[in-house]
């Protein structure tokens, strides 16, 4: 809404000012295009910003870790969060609010299920539409939630495929670190961007709640042996983002949001037992180690 406003702004004053001073002085064609350039030099960081908002709209692709690795090694939050602000369009739709938290609350429980060495991660979101937004097209809606594994537990891109294809997810994919056979003193953090649907045209009418759940299957990595006989691994609270295709003509418009839940950000402890004599039992099926753990 701020860009809009001053790109508006900054065009009325370019034609206000251009007009003034051809009705005073009738200047020459090079004398207004050097107005009309000087006047644009003053307000380029609005203007850039303008430009900024409309040409990322091409840069967003099927997923954002997938445009955020085509840039980057590794993930770090600080990187993470530069390229949010500079290469991808968030926060910016000419048909829905900038600032989606205006117009829904949002709220996430998160917890750890199962027990041993495979566990799920149960998300838990809801939202409320608190005012629907009138004069909308026709629009679908997908969240999209990316969580951040530590070294210590990983996730299993062919399982993750498996739950796909039982439509689970409407898409899923596992970025980073994705080497299942390393302990966690060789292993680096993967991130798991995770798409699910939320509805066809959730903006034009009031719904009280909307809620659904998403249970992550994970595994943890061998630890290092510590003296306690457990390693705890810290788990980062998602970030979360919408998602919307609004049907336009003569193109279609994508739009996508990062969304602030209303809960406080709390982290997760796993704790994973590090004692290998004390704790590692075998698995009669397959033969494989498997870990009794607690959280």
């Amino acid at each position: 809404m701020f860009v809009v406003n001053h790109c508006s702004l900054l065009f009325c004053f370019i034609h206000f000012a251009g007009g003034v001073y051809v009705m005073k002085t009738k200047p020459s064609i090079p004398v207004y295009i050097s107005l009309l350039l000087g006047i644009s030099f003053i307000f380029y960081p609005v203007f850039g910003s303008c430009l900024d908002g409309i040409s990322h709209a091409s840069k967003v692709g099927r997923y954002i870790m997938e445009s955020y690795y085509g840039k980057h090694e590794s993930f770090i939050d600080s990187l993470f969060d530069d390229f949010l602000m500079q290469d991808l369009p968030v926060n910016i739709c000419q048909v829905l609010p900038c600032d989606l938290n205006t117009v829904l609350s949002l709220s996430i429980l998160l917890k750890i299920k199962g027990e041993g060495s495979h566990r799920q991660l149960s998300s838990t979101i809801k939202f409320n539409i608190e005012k629907p937004i009138p004069h909308v097209h026709t629009h679908h809606c997908k969240i999209i939630i990316i969580e951040r594994l530590p070294s210590g537990v990983f996730a299993d891109p062919f399982e993750l495929e498996h739950l796909l294809h039982r439509a689970v997810f409407s898409d899923v994919a596992v970025f980073g670190d994705t080497n299942l056979e390393l302990p966690s003193a060789l292993s680096n953090l993967s991130v798991v961007e995770v798409h699910k649907d939320v509805g066809l045209n959730i903006f034009s009418h009031n719904k009280n709640l909307l809620e659904f759940s998403i249970d992550l299957p994970l595994h943890s990595r061998y630890p290092p042996l510590d003296e306690s006989g457990y390693v705890e691994v810290r788990l980062k609270a998602p970030d979360l983002f919408l998602q919307c295709s609004i049907q336009e003509k003569p193109h279609n418009r994508s739009c996508l949001f990062k969304l602030q839940s209303d809960d406080a950000k709390a982290d997760l402890t796993w704790s994973i037992p590090a004692d290998a004599s004390a704790n590692r039992t075998v698995n009669p099926l397959d033969g494989s180690p498997n870990l009794r753990g607690r959280i």
